[in-house]
This record gives structure tokens, C-alpha cells and sequence, in this order.
């Protein structure tokens, strides 16, 4: 059998602990413990045997006392599977009945499961039961059950102890009728169920309650002794009611009940606590008066009252008065003196009590420490604070305030001591102390200020390594001011991908910083990675952050030099979408990359968005647009931009588009573009018409041409045209008679109106 132990003393009574064998089911057997503040070890078990369990029981009761260890094996993982050769620890019953209530409802079938564990139940078992429960719940659940089921009747102690649960978990009603009906159960009250119940109150702040409660002691014919009154002292005075305090203090004199030493201790706190200094030092002349000697609580109590009030002097005083006393300084007694010199300003007169302290063997402990390094920071003692910090670490102290390190990195660094300010990050990690994100970003923002980008990089490795960013109990964030300095140093030295891994673990935190954004995409354009700095875009877009016209440019100069002219359109269409007009020379080299990538189309719509713009340069870019998209066959495309140029104050060159689509023998076009500079009356001059003409008769197309001619004659052009006989020839040989006849009557009906005005005006010569 293993080590045994038990909980709590009392009368000898059979107690079941169940325990698996290791023979097969067959040969189960029960073991039987008692209650007993005593322990059995393996050596035992030679000279006691265990008794086995009688041949004459009944199997009905071996089948259900096997049914029970079932359950108990069902309910957790206390019976795991055990190694060969060693010994198993029997579970105690009331770890198993607090498991099964802790991880189960309450319910008939469990309170069956309970009975049938426990054959009998006793005042212990039900006391270690609730002070094993895991919550108010289950304590209170199974108080009431076992009563009401006519299990046991609860004594003294089991009813003090639920009234302590439920204190704690400001059950207060419930402690209150479990307490006021204990004389219907047989129970006599007594002062320390009523103590309970009153300090219960006071630290849920309900001081009324407190003071009801110890009245009701006297109605109740409840004795009530100096234990009542210190508790009752204690309660009122935490909430500041030093007057009540004063009250009671007097009516317990008038009571015959004399103040011990606590007593005392307790008034000057509260009074000194409420800022009665006066109060507090008559109640201490009292107690010396009163032959009561002072300890080092008290005097530790009112150096800790004076140095609240800023009175070091009197502080200090005190202090002295203890020595002389015989009375040894504790380490409260020291590190409150510090706290009130540091308070004060005195850094020295700190440091020389510390050093005082250990030189007596009063070993400092973490609220030392944490009282300590604070004062050194504002003192500007930044080398004795490293000793300080050394110190901690050889005698593993670790201070109960963490924020105390990021305070110590920070003026280690503003004083420029940058190894002393990482030895306090490796002293973090000596001592098992949790580092965030917030002790990494100061000492990364000092390093890259000072020059020393090696070591900020290293501490930035293991900040992301670490994910430390990441972690959700995480109270200190990193700075901007560290995190885009380093970013900005990655995106320079070509390390982009390592400052975007940094950026996206703070994105998860909600950060959103324009110049982080836009230093990636800086970074990640001039390496080469247009892609992912366009895709820093998008995410920028989505979380609804500023983008800068530079950031723009910069990705689309990347696709550019990549040879991925269409990704920087696109990038370029973004830009517009976000509110941006890129410069004449950004739309110039995206649509020179477009259209020497054989993207006409694609460059003429960039042309649109220029124009629309109001971008009026690169026209001679724009000449070689339209042209190639005129001999593409794209023609009404190029006649829609020829018209959103010319609605914008943008002229093209007609005659020279007109004279390359007749070289190139593009006549449809020609006929097309002629027409619509007819239409609207664009200024084509006469030598363009005729190259039209003279293209369309030798392409043989006589009627395109007669058309044209037609709509010359109609809007009072010309007809001067060389080639006009040749036409209506061709006219007439193609069968085309009609238009040969009306095209000679309009052309000699035009000579004629040409030399009748010749006439008239020689005539007006003449006279």
C-alpha cells in the first residue's frame, strides 16, 4: 500500500477508499482506512497485513461494491494505467466525491453515485468534502443533500466551515440563514461562526451588515469577546468609519473587555489610514500607558502611517525608537522606510537602508525590489539599479510589479546604457518572467536610434520567432516609433519580407500604421516584388488606410521594370480609383510600355484616363496611339478618342493620320475618319481630301469616293480635283451612270457659280 494521508482529525470510523487491483476482476477486494491524523507507508504493510474480504459475503454486495469502483474509475483519470512494479495511491474518497461533483450535474443519478461510494458517512469525510469542493456550488449542494437525505447531522465544524465558503464567495444570505438556523438543528451558536460572518460582510463592503450581526450577538445571548471587537474593528475602519471605531472601541471599556496589543495595532492603522495622525499617536500613548508594550507591528504600522502622510522625519523617528527598544527591524519595517525616502525624494537615504538591511542578514524580498528600482529610475541612479537587478537574479527574486522592467529598460536606454538596458531583458527570462511585446519595441527603438541595426535585427528575430507579439495576455503593445524605424531599416537593406512577417503578427493586433504600409510597399517595389507591394495595397484599401500617390508610383515603376506593363495599368487604374492623378510622365511610360508591348487597346484606354484628367502632354504618344489603332481596324475606338480630344481643347493631327491610313492602303479607315472630320466640320485641309480620293479611285472603290465628293460639294468645298474626270469615267464604265451624271451637273454647276462670281466681280472693278 502507498503513502496514505487524510485531511482533517477525527473520531476513529471505517472509511472505504477504492482502489483497482491488479488481479483480475474475479479476486476484487475492499480496503479498509480509518480518519486519522496518521499515515501508513509501505514499510507498514509487512508487519499489518490487509484483511481480505470474508468468504461468507453475499455477491449481491461484492457485484455492487464492484459497480461503485466502476463509477469511481469512470469518472476521471485518477486510476491511469500504472507501470509494472509500482504502487498505486489509493485516491481519497472526498478527492473522488469532489471530482465527480465538479465534472458532473447535480443530480438524482450522482447523489446516487455519492451513496453508493460511501457505505456510511462521518463529520470528517463531510467536512474534507467541502473544503475539497471546487466551487461555492457544489459545497452548498452537498451541505443540503447529506442533511436532507438523513445522512448526517452537521455538527459545529461543518457548518463553520460552509459559512467560511460561502463568506468567500459572498454567498452572504445563504451564511446567514445557514447560521441563524443552527439552534433548530441541535447546534449551539458560538463567537467564531459569528466572527466569520462579520469579517465575511466587511470584505464585501457591506459594513452595515457587520455592525447587524455583532448587535444580534447580544440578542442572541452570543458571548462577545476581544475577537469579535478586533474583527468588528478591522471592518469598520478599512471603510474609513473611524468615528464607529471610536465608538465601540469606548463601549467595549464600558463592557469590562480590555484591548490586547492587536487591539491597538488595529486602531492606529485605521486611524492612520483615515489620515488621524493626531489619533492614532494618542491611541499609541494609551496603549503604552496601559502597560502594553509595542511590537514591531506597531511600529511598523505607524511608520507606514507617517510615511502615507509624507512625515519621513517622524517616520524615521519611530524607527530609531524601535532599535532603541530591543526591538529588531523586520523586512517590512525596511522596505517601508525605503518606500517613504524614495517617496520623498531621499534615493540615497534608500539605498542606505538597503544596504543597512542586508549588512544585519535581512535578506531583502520582491516587494523590496519593487519598491526600490522604481525610486533608483526617478533618482537617475541607473548603475546601482543594474547591481539592484544582478542581485534579483543570483537570488532568484523576482519583484511582484512586472511593469517595473519596462520602466528599468526604458531609462537604462534614455541614459544611453544600451547593454545594461538588454542585461534587464535577459534578467526577465532568468527569472521566468513573462517578456512582451512592449520590454522588445523600446530596446529595438533605442538600438536602430543609436546606429546598432545588428542588434535590433537579432531582437527582432526572436520577437517574431517567438510570436510574442501574438500572445493574448500580452498588456504592453509595441510603439509605432519601434516598429517603423526597424521596418523602415528591413525595407532599405532589402530584408522587406521579414518586416512584412513583423507587420502582419501586429495587423492581428489592430494595428493600422500608414507609414508601416507604406514603407513595405517602398520596400518590396525596389526588390523586385511589385506583386506583394500591390497586395500591401489592397490590404490598405480593405482597412480603409490612407495611400500615398508615392506608394503608386512606386509599384507601378516595379511593374514597369519588370516588363509587366498590364499589372502596372491595373495599378495605375487603382491609383485614379483612390482619389490620385498620377503626372504626365507616369501616364507616358505606362502607356509607352503598353504600346510597345504590342497593348494598343490597352494603352489607348490609359490615353482616356489621361485626357479626362485633364492631362494635356505627351500628344505625340497619343498621335502614335490613334494611328496604330486606325491601322489595327479599331476605328471607332479611335474615332471615340479622337473626340474626347478634341471636347478637350486636344487637336489631333488629321492630315497626317489621313496620310498614313492612304499609304498603308487603310481606305475604310480613311473613309471613316474623313466623314467624321466632315461631320463636325474638323479643319482637314484640301490636299487630305484628294490624297483620300486619289487612294479610293485606284483601290477602285468609286462610289466611296463619290460619297466623299458629294459631301465636299454639299458643305461648299472645293471641287478642284484633278481626278474628278477620271472618276465620273470609272463611274459611268462600272455602270454607275446616275452618279456620273449628277456628279458632272454638280461639278460644272460649280464652275458656273464660281465664274459668275468671278464676273460680277471684275464688273465692280470696272466702274
Amino acid at each position: 500500500m502507498a503513502y496514505i494521508s487524510v485531511t482533517k482529525p477525527h473520531q476513529w470510523k471505517p472509511r472505504l477508499f477504492i482502489t483497482r487491483a491488479s488481479n483480475p476482476p474475479s479476486f476484487n477486494f475492499i480496503q479498509s482506512f480509518s480518519s486519522v491524523d496518521e499515515s501508513i507507508s509501505v514499510g507498514d504493510q509487512t508487519s499489518t497485513p490487509i484483511p481480505e474480504a470474508p468468504a461468507s459475503a453475499s455477491p449481491s454486495k461484492l457485484e455492487s461494491l464492484t459497480a461503485a469502483e466502476a463509477e469511481a474509475e469512470a469518472e476521471g483519470k485518477a486510476n491511469a494505467r500504472t507501470l509494472r512494479g509500482k504502487h498505486r495511491n489509493a485516491e481519497k474518497l472526498e478527492d473522488i466525491i469532489c471530482r465527480m461533483m465538479a465534472n458532473r450535474a447535480w443530480t438524482t443519478r450522482l447523489q446516487n453515485s455519492i451513496r453508493s461510494l460511501v457505505p456510511q458517512f462521518d463529520h470528517s469525510l463531510v467536512w474534507n468534502v467541502l473544503h475539497g469542493s471546487r466551487n461555492s456550488d457544489h459545497a452548498l449542494q452537498f451541505f443540503r443533500w447529506v442533511e436532507r437525505a438523513g445522512l448526517i447531522r452537521h455538527d459545529r465544524d461543518t457548518h463553520l466551515k460552509i459559512i467560511e465558503i460561502l463568506g468567500r464567495a459572498s454567498k452572504l444570505n445563504h451564511a446567514r440563514c445557514i447560521l441563524l438556523d443552527m439552534p433548530k438543528k441541535g447546534v449551539e451558536w458560538d463567537e467564531d461562526l459569528f466572527v466569520v460572518l462579520i469579517d465575511s460582510y466587511g470584505k464585501a463592503g457591506i459594513v452595515q451588515e457587520s455592525v447587524k450581526i455583532f448587535q444580534k450577538m447580544k440578542e442572541l445571548g452570543v458571548e462577545r469577546t476581544i475577537k469579535s471587537y478586533d474583527t468588528l474593528f478591522k471592518v469598520i475602519l478599512r471603510r474609513g468609519r473611524y468615528m464607529m471605531a471610536k465608538r465601540y472601541f469606548n463601549a467595549m471599556l464600558n463592557e469590562g473587555i480590555m484591548p490586547t496589543r492587536h487591539t491597538y495595532n488595529l486602531m492606529i492603522w485605521g486611524f492612520f489610514l483615515s489620515l488621524k495622525v493626531e489619533t492614532a499617536s494618542r491611541f499609541f500613548e494609551e496603549m503604552k500607558e496601559r502597560g502594553i508594550s509595542p511590537d514591531v507591528v506597531t511600529y511598523n504600522t505607524i511608520i507606514n502611517g507617517y510615511y502615507r502622510v509624507k512625515k519621513m522625519e517622524e517616520a524615521e523617528k519611530f524607527f530609531m525608537e524601535m532599535k532603541g527598544r530591543n526591538i529588531e527591524p523586520t523586512v517590512i519595517s525596511y522596505t517601508t522606510m525605503i518606500k517613504g525616502y524614495l517617496s520623498v525624494g531621499h534615493v540615497d537615504d534608500g539605498l542606505r537602508l538597503f544596504e543597512e538591511m542586508k549588512s544585519f542578514r535581512i535578506k531583502p524580498n520582491a516587494v523590496t525590489y519593487s519598491t526600490l528600482l522604481p525610486g533608483l529610475c526617478d533618482g537617475g541612479k541607473m548603475f546601482e539599479a543594474q547591481n539592484v537587478v544582478k542581485e534579483m537574479v543570483e537570488k532568484y527574486i523576482a519583484p511582484k510589479d512586472n511593469s517595473i522592467f519596462l520602466r528599468l529598460i526604458t531609462c537604462q536606454c534614455q541614459a544611453g546604457r544600451l547593454d545594461a538596458a538588454a542585461d534587464v531583458l535577459k534578467a526577465m527570462i532568468r527569472l521566468s518572467i513573462p517578456t512582451e511585446a512592449g520590454h522588445y519595441g523600446v530596446l529595438i527603438e533605442n538600438f536602430c536610434k543609436s546606429g546598432v541595426y545588428d542588434r535590433a535585427v537579432k531582437l527582432l528575430d526572436k520577437l517574431i520567432e517567438k510570436e510574442i507579439i501574438l500572445r493574448p495576455q500580452s498588456s504592453l503593445e509595441m510603439e509605432s516609433s519601434a516598429y517603423n524605424q526597424i521596418i523602415e531599416y528591413l525595407c532599405n537593406s532589402r530584408q522587406t519580407s521579414k518586416a512584412e512577417t513583423l507587420f502582419r503578427q501586429l495587423m492581428k493586433k489592430g494595428v493600422q500604421d500608414p507609414i508601416a504600409f507604406n514603407n513595405l510597399i517602398r520596400g518590396h517595389s525596389k526588390e523586385g516584388a511589385p506583386e506583394s507591394a500591390f497586395e500591401i495595397l489592397k490590404i490598405m484599401g480593405g482597412r480603409q488606410v490612407p495611400r500615398e500617390a508615392e506608394s503608386y508610383r512606386l509599384v507601378i515603376e516595379s511593374f514597369l521594370k519588370k516588363g509587366e506593363p498590364a499589372d502596372a495599368k491595373t495599378a495605375l487604374d487603382s491609383m485614379i480609383e483612390n482619389g490620385h492623378i498620377p503626372d504626365s510622365s507616369l501616364f507616358r511610360t505606362v502607356m509607352e510600355s503598353l504600346f510597345e508591348d504590342g497593348r494598343i487597346q490597352t494603352a489607348s484606354r490609359v490615353m482616356h484616363n489621361m485626357v479626362e484628367k485633364g492631362v494635356k502632354e505627351n500628344m505625340d504618344l497619343v498621335a502614335k496611339i490613334l494611328e496604330a489603332l486606325l491601322l489595327r481596324g479599331h476605328v471607332e475606338e479611335a474615332l471615340g478618342r479622337i473626340d474626347l480630344l478634341m471636347n478637350n481643347g486636344c487637336e489631333p493631327d488629321f492630315d497626317g493620320l489621313l496620310s498614313v491610313l492612304c499609304a498603308k492602303g487603310k481606305t475604310i479607315a480613311a473613309v471613316k475618319l474623313l466623314h467624321f472630320g466632315l461631320e463636325r466640320d474638323y479643319g482637314i485641309s484640301i490636299s487630305s481630301y484628294e490624297q483620300v480620293l486619289d487612294a479610293l479611285l485606284a483601290a477602285g472603290k468609286t462610289l466611296n469616293a463619290y460619297s466623299i465628293l458629294c459631301k465636299i460639294v454639299q458643305k461648299g468645298g472645293t471641287t478642284d480635283w484633278s481626278s474628278c474626270k477620271d472618276l465620273i469615267r470609272s463611274l459611268n464604265e462600272e455602270g454607275n451612270t446616275k452618279q456620273a451624271d449628277t456628279l458632272s451637273r454638280m461639278i460644272k454647276g460649280e464652275e458656273k457659280a464660281h465664274g459668275s462670281k468671278k464676273g460680277k466681280k471684275q464688273a465692280s472693278v470696272v466702274s
